[in-house]
């Protein structure tokens, strides 16, 4: 089986449906919720802040969620969902 990677690719959706290598840190969720109201991601081009967005998006999304099992299931937020999944 050859593993894709997603360059340039900052759909978590995509990722997770066409099965692209992924890092699961989803674990991070729930430290964000708790860290505050405000919160800034300075990271250098191309290290992951779209991508992160896309998963906050799928996460909180109440529109997707019939699709949270298939999306986070085998990871480690879909594992220990917090209270606010797809809630917005």
């Amino acid at each position: 089986m050859t593993i894709k990677f997603p360059y340039g690719l900052a759909d978590f959706q995509k990722i997770r449906e066409e099965n692209y290598f992924y890092v699961d840190r989803t674990d991070r969720i729930a430290l964000i919720e708790n860290a505050g109201d405000q919160l800034l991601f300075l990271r250098p081009r191309r290290f992951g802040k779209s991508l992160w967005l896309s998963v906050l998006e799928n996460y909180y999304d109440l529109a997707r969620a019939d699709r949270f099992e298939e999306l986070f299931g085998d990871l480690k937020i879909g594992r220990e969902p917090t209270s606010r999944r797809n809630s917005y």
